[in-house]
């Protein structure tokens, strides 16, 4: 039996089984719910014992369990692929706006609807038919790589205990690649490998200036106003094409590559229709040069996410106000960190700030650092032709403008990141009525099932 007769003569068996693990409320954000992570992780186990996995074990965290699973090849000097994903799930809030239940698992038609259908239990469980299916095809009772599958329980609150797992476990996670199946496709007709996450940090800035709010008839003009000083400030963070001014804020960004650029642009990108889905946004706009897509992928940002200070309520009053506030993001790209960028900002609100204002910039957390994967590397070559041949069409390249624990990946256990996820924009992950495609949850099987020997193959001569 080959690869896509197994997966099809399996499929009624994997839905089954998924949706009872879809069942499991584990929301990994709600205290209420933590009994539920510990029972998912419990469930996956044991359903990963049942898949054929030798070594299963519970990895404790300071928080919730990750499940740790080892299936060794026959070779011992094989290539070891860590696949990553994660177990808990989004609160379902606001229900009303449910067509089901979160947690009783509708299909209708080609999708299953429920939380974690795509984000991400339905994509952690493709591999699981995957392994199955390439044994099957082979007729081995290993797979031609050691596969090490990390599933965690924390990733939608945080990933906070995550770093420490790693580092506890190194050795035991010791690997050539790191296999991400937490992302995108461009589209179910048009697939496409993620190859990057930006990261991120967050700042807030006050500026102080009178001790009380002044009238501002007696005052006004003749002492520093805060607000006029924030305002000026914010009006500096970019120049007049788009690029932030903090200084060394673009050193060591790693830039597109033309091929990077010739992909993203074979992509049928709308931009009418995308601004349409951005608020109906009127324009676009950025940093001059690049298009909207290397905007949002490959480029960093600096953006307002609110300003206060001074009178906001019912009517006028006059006032020089005492204080002003604002909260600022960060998206950043490779090459990045984000202590650096905390410190330039710093830097950069204190050589702005006038005469007679106060400034203190408040940093909540390290921030996260972007990841990324050269679309030349030896695993995403491998991985790409796993995936072409599973859909029958070529392969194109996207990046994704979100954060998570990935670059914690790679930096810890030192081995590249490679992409292969099935989800669609369209899967409403942290919303109501998250779904995904049954088809894509079994080609993205089918692909696993190809992808250990192509990287049994490329991982060895890389």
């Amino acid at each position: 039996m080959n690869v896509p007769e197994y997966i099809r003569a399996g499929s009624d068996r994997f839905f089954a089984d998924l949706k009872e693990w879809l069942a499991i409320p584990s929301i990994s954000g709600d205290p209420a719910y933590h009994g539920d992570v510990r029972r998912s992780a419990e469930w996956l186990a044991e359903h990963l014992r049942g898949t054929g996995f030798p070594t299963v074990e519970i990895w404790e965290t300071g928080g919730l369990p990750a499940v740790f699973a080892e299936w060794p090849a026959a070779d011992p000097d094989a290539p070891a692929v860590v696949v990553y994903g994660h177990h808990d799930v989004q609160p379902v809030e606001p229900l009303d706006e449910w067509e089901t239940d979160p947690f009783t698992p509708l299909e209708k038609g080609d999708r299953l609807v429920g939380r974690g259908t795509s984000d991400d239990k339905g994509q952690v469980f493709f591999h699981t038919l995957g392994i199955r299916a390439g044994l099957a095809a082979s007729g081995a009772t290993a797979p031609p790589v050691t596969i090490k599958l990390l599933v965690e329980g924390e990733e939608e609150s945080g990933s906070v205990h995550f770093p420490e797992l790693l580092r506890t476990h190194r050795e035991r996670l010791r690997c050539d690649a790191v296999v991400i199946s937490d992302t995108t496709m461009w589209a179910a007709d048009v697939p496409s490998m993620c190859t990057g996450m930006r990261g991120l940090t967050e700042a807030e800035v006050s500026l102080y200036g009178p001790d009380s709010d002044l009238h501002s008839g007696s005052f006004g003009g003749a002492v520093p106003n805060p607000l006029h000083a924030m305002v000026e400030l914010l009006s500096r963070l970019h120049d007049a094409d788009g690029r932030v001014t903090l200084p060394g804020f673009y050193d060591g960004v790693v830039p597109l590559t033309d091929e990077e650029r010739e992909l993203f642009a074979r992509l049928p990108f709308d931009e009418a229709e995308w601004l349409r889905t951005a608020g109906n946004s009127r324009a676009p706009y950025g940093e001059k040069g690049f298009t909207t897509l290397e905007r949002v992928w490959a480029r960093p940002t600096a953006e307002i996410n609110g300003m206060w200070g001074g009178h906001t309520g019912p009517g006028g009053k006059t006032i020089v106000p005492r204080e002003a506030h604002a909260k600022l993001s960060f998206r950043l790209v490779a090459g990045q960190e984000p202590v650096k960028v905390q410190e330039s900002f710093r830097a950069w609100v204190d050589a702005n700030t006038p005469a007679g204002v106060r400034a203190e910039v408040t940093i909540p957390g390290g921030g996260v650092r972007a990841c990324f994967s050269p679309i030349d590397s030896a695993g995403v070559r491998a991985a790409r032709r796993a995936m072409e041949k599973a859909f029958g069409r070529e392969v194109l390249f996207t990046r994704e403008g979100g954060s998570g624990p990935e670059a914690d990946l790679a930096e810890i256990l030192e081995a590249p990141l490679v992409f292969v996820a099935v989800g669609l924009d369209d899967d409403r992950i942290h919303a109501p009525n998250e779904k995904v495609e049954m088809p894509l949850l079994l080609k993205g099987a089918e692909a696993a099932a190809y992808m250990w020997d192509e990287f049994a193959t490329a991982l060895r001569s890389a």
